[in-house]
């Protein structure tokens, strides 16, 4: 019988393993840098030595683990087991009684860091009028204190069984769910498993594409219901082809073979944020950083990149989600196709674009986030009420 205790957790990283860090960090050997003339835009080979450079020296002289260390430490840590996983997350109660228990999982390359920059304003909002949140952040089975999984299986719809475990644990009844990248795969599956608990599934990405394709897919053909795409559909389609055309290399060496790629990954600190660099555009270097560090740190840049080969191997989902389910998707991010997110799930009624922000919108514009994730469940927790006064 599993054990079911939940413990608390605090970070706390040897300075061994900093000053190992460091060391590497020291003597990294440089990679030879991109040739120059052989195409019109040198970035057409990957992540630009130059890039790396830049970042390396902040690592190294100016960035402070121990700062974001303390930050993440400031919020209640706990560690339980579930399925024979470890699972880690923060839990950060609002002193407001109407508060709405809401689940957020993050992706690859995030990390609950991903989430840092809204716990206070979630869950202590400034006014009477802003709803409020009791936040469970886990990290997902591979990345960070949840660990390496030891064994293999852990795809979004088994991950959101975990979750919904979690929230039972917990003693959660009735909560909303919300993610970003893997979040926005993993939270639907959440309201799936457990439609009578979850009021509404918030997310940044629908990440829904023609019958047949994988996100991979080189070149495929138009999709034989293409005559039924509306105009906007028909521009996220070719911004979805440029994206596999030119920006799919890592998914599809993540999804076939991980551990091939883990070997580097787990040895070389400036290696593993050479592959994190092309996916984390956009960002300021102390966020890119501590997710890097965080990855580096448990030992699990490896092991993160395992949910790709997971989520290849999990059978497709029978039948759309039918839990209320709302899109907030921003400007420098893959653009949802409508036509056949809505074929995926059934219920979806908010659908918000914005012209700023990109893929991790609740740090690089939280407040544009935190408005979109309010108004959505506000309007579910008003239904969750109407529909009990009415039962």
């Amino acid at each position: 019988m599993e054990d079911e205790r939940i413990s608390p957790f605090r970070i706390e990283v040897s300075q061994a393993d900093l000053d190992d860090l460091q060391d590497r960090l020291r003597r990294v050997r440089w990679a030879p840098p991109e040739p120059v003339g052989a195409q019109p835009d040198p970035s057409g080979y990957g992540v630009s030595v130059d890039r790396v450079r830049g970042l390396v020296e902040h690592w190294r002289d100016r960035y402070d683990w121990r700062r974001w260390e303390a930050r993440l430490n400031a919020y209640p840590q706990f560690v339980t087991s579930i399925d024979g996983q470890r699972i880690h997350f923060l839990r950060v109660r609002s002193p407001r009684e109407d508060a709405l228990p809401l689940l957020l999982t993050h992706g690859w390359p995030g990390s609950v860091v991903e989430f840092l920059d809204i716990i206070d304003p979630l869950t202590e909002p400034a006014t009477a009028d802003d709803p409020a949140f009791d936040l469970v952040i886990p990290s997902l089975p591979g990345f960070g204190w949840s660990g390496s999984a030891t064994e293999s299986g852990w795809g979004p719809r088994r991950i959101a069984g975990a979750w919904s475990q979690l929230m039972a644990r917990l003693g959660y009844r009735r909560y909303g769910v919300a993610g970003n990248d893997w979040g926005s795969v993993i939270s639907p599956e959440v309201g799936r498993i457990a439609p009578d608990r979850v009021v509404g599934v918030h997310v940044t990405q629908l990440f829904s594409a023609p019958d047949g394709e994988l996100p991979y897919s080189a070149d495929p053909p138009p999709p034989a219901d293409i005559d039924q795409l509306s105009a906007a559909d028909r521009d996220a389609l070719a911004g979805l082809r440029e994206w596999q055309a030119t920006g799919t290399g890592y998914h599809h060496l993540q999804a076939t073979q991980p551990q091939t790629l883990a070997h580097a990954l787990s040895d070389s600190p400036v290696g593993l944020l050479g592959w994190v660099c092309q996916v984390m555009d956009g960002v300021d270097p102390e966020f890119l950083l501590t997710n890097v560090s965080l990855h580096w740190l448990t030992g699990t840049g490896g092991s993160a990149i395992r949910i790709y080969r997971e989520g290849g191997l999990e059978d497709p989902a029978e039948g759309p989600t039918t839990v209320p389910l709302g899109l907030a998707q921003f400007a420098a991010d893959v653009r949802a196709i409508r036509h056949y997110a809505e074929r995926d799930h059934a219920r979806i009624v908010s659908w918000h674009s914005y012209s700023v922000g990109g893929h991790y919108a609740a740090h690089q514009v939280p407040d544009v986030y935190l408005n979109d994730l309010r108004g959505f469940f506000a309007e579910r927790r008003a239904e969750d009420i109407a529909n009990t006064i009415t039962r």
